[in-house]
């Protein structure tokens, strides 16, 4: 069934909260396993009913965000979805203070559990009222990005449509494509401060209200960390500032050499070769093409899952007039569907969508026997594995889109990720700032942010841009907005994926087995099992940030185009 014929209906809150809560009593008071098996398995039939509900009117809220009849869809499930979050944390106080707890853990795993756990210390009705604030302001902030109306080069653009200039080969259109772009930003300048301190503010109160010394405490327990907190965190901080910082620098100094530059501009950051980056050869449809082909010669399962998207149009991935920034991949559970959702754009990012999101829906059509809503994904930093990890285990077939340019765009992805790790701690790091002191002023917010860049991206030169040199740059770093502490996990990852790149280079058939075993556990077990489960070291362990780099630093060094 095509995705366009997927039925939407909004679910009716109270018979739902009905029917959930009579299950719930009749699983309290059971003394069967079978029959809690049975109960919980009802329980989460209706429970998967409502997030496939919810999914399709995202879906098709961010396709086009002037839609009135999903704009107001989306409104809805902001102000109803905590209501369904008090409905879980019901079904979860029940099952973790169950009298046969200890036989629903052999059924049903302890990594359940241990997320019910975490669930229920940061939910009580008390903050039912804060968390649609929350969710209001966030939509506010989405709705804004998707607003912007770039005039340039003879026509009106969205933030995505301006990423082609921004990466000219011309250096005055990129100065202009840049500076067109932070205009958007300066005249909605006060309307990003407001929406980010009431965001910060309905926050702390949260973690108040449930008894939480600040926000850090419930935002890392909300990203479901199970097996590492914030001193583990700040530790891997250190590794990436001794062992990747000075290798980034290296990379853009090479750049700024390579492109004949006295000095490396930000607007130049992206910007690799003087005859242009590389660029897929063909439009959206070739490469959808070129896509079915590489996944079908990959592997079975690959092939299998790239027909099952393709076949029911699960992907929407060009920019258009009132499409949401951005790009992600959701599940629908009533239709078992994964859909990836981008903004392509004609540069090398579309093939990055193509691997990156591709790798986050085929882990999740992998797990889709697994039916229990907290367990079909993996944890945030484990699902990046899955995505980041495919983008090199489909190196081999880049050449089908880059042709000539081939070992340019491995270049290109491979530095890119270097690169990418400092920026990536850096976001993580400046949130920890944000949160250990909540009321910090706009104004010493973007302070901090500026001082945070020059410790983890020294070569950053804003001088021509006085708005970005005040440290603004955060404002399109969407994560930030909606989903706090949310991005030391691609970090994480990214470490993880090197180590699958590292292997592959050995041995690629064992290698892309243990891949396959890692997206088949979903989200069974937390992200140190999931690494046993790979064969992958934790990147919290010593050293192992600085042995990944010996290889990625000859690689590099090595590396002709």
């Amino acid at each position: 069934m095509k995705f366009k014929d997927f039925k939407y209906e909004r679910p009716i809150y109270d018979s739902t909260k009905e029917k959930i809560n009579n299950l719930i009593g009749t699983l309290k008071n059971s003394k069967d396993i079978q029959e809690q098996k049975n109960i919980v398995n009802e329980i989460n039939h209706i429970r998967n009913h409502v997030s496939s509900m919810s999914s399709i009117a995202h879906i098709r809220h961010t396709i086009n965000t002037e839609d009135e009849f999903y704009d107001k869809e989306n409104e809805y499930w902001d102000e109803i979805s905590p209501l369904y979050q008090e409905l879980d944390s019901n079904f979860y106080e029940v099952m973790v203070n169950h009298s046969n707890k200890s036989e629903l853990v052999k059924v049903f795993g302890e990594q359940l559990f241990k997320l019910m756990e975490n669930s229920l210390k940061t939910f009580s009705t008390e903050i039912i009222e804060d968390l649609q604030e929350e969710n209001k302001e966030v939509s506010k902030y989405v709705k804004l990005l998707a607003s912007a109306k770039i005039l340039f080069d003879g026509k009106e653009r969205n933030l995505s449509g301006m990423t082609p200039y921004i990466l000219s080969k011309d250096r005055t259109i990129r100065k202009a494509a840049q500076e067109a772009k932070s205009t958007f930003f300066i005249n909605n300048e006060k309307k990003f401060d407001d929406i980010f301190n009431n965001l910060v503010n309905i926050r702390v109160k949260i973690a108040h209200k449930l008894g939480f010394k600040n926000f850090i405490e419930l935002g890392y327990l909300r990203m479901n960390r199970i097996d590492y907190n914030s001193e583990m965190v700040d530790s891997f901080r250190k590794q990436v500032l001794e062992s990747i910082v000075p290798i980034a620098s290296n990379l853009y100094e090479k750049q700024k050499e390579r492109l004949n530059l006295d000095t490396l501009k930000y607007y130049d950051e992206k910007f690799e070769f003087n005859d242009g980056n590389p660029t897929p050869k063909g439009d959206s449809n070739w490469i959808i093409e070129q896509g079915k082909k590489m996944y079908h010669e990959l592997s079975p399962e690959t092939g299998e899952f790239i027909d099952f998207m393709i076949n029911n149009d699960l992907m929407d991935l060009t920019t258009k007039k009132g499409k949401a920034g951005g790009g992600y991949c959701t599940f629908i559970p009533d239709y078992k569907s994964p859909f990836i959702f981008s903004n392509f754009n004609g540069t090398s990012g579309d093939i990055d969508v193509l691997t990156h999101e591709a790798g986050h829906a085929f882990q999740v059509y992998r797990s889709s026997w697994i039916e229990i809503p907290e367990l079909l994904w993996a944890t945030y930093e484990s699902s990046e594995i899955h995505s980041m990890s495919m983008e090199f285990f489909t190196w081999n077939w880049m050449e089908n889109f880059f042709k000539e340019d081939t070992n340019k765009y491995k270049y290109l992805h491979l530095s890119s990720a270097i690169k990418f790790i400092p920026y990536g701690v850096l976001v993580d790091h400046f949130q920890h700032k944000i949160y250990e002191n909540p009321n910090l002023t706009p104004s010493e917010r973007k302070t901090i942010w500026r001082e945070l860049e020059k410790v983890y991206k020294p070569h950053s030169d804003y001088s021509e841009n006085p708005f970005l040199n005040k440290g603004t740059w955060w404002f399109q770093q969407a994560h930030i907005f909606e989903v706090p502490f949310y991005y030391i996990d691609y970090t994480l990852a990214q470490i993880c994926a090197l180590q699958f790149w590292q292997k592959m280079n050995k041995d690629y058939k064992n290698s892309w087995k243990d891949y396959l075993d890692l997206c088949h556990e979903g989200g069974t077990k937390s992200f140190l099992n999931l690494l046993k489960v790979a064969k992958l070291q934790s990147p919290f362990e010593d050293k192992c940030v600085e042995n990944i780099m010996i290889d990625v630093k000859e690689f590099l060094n090595n590396f002709h185009f």
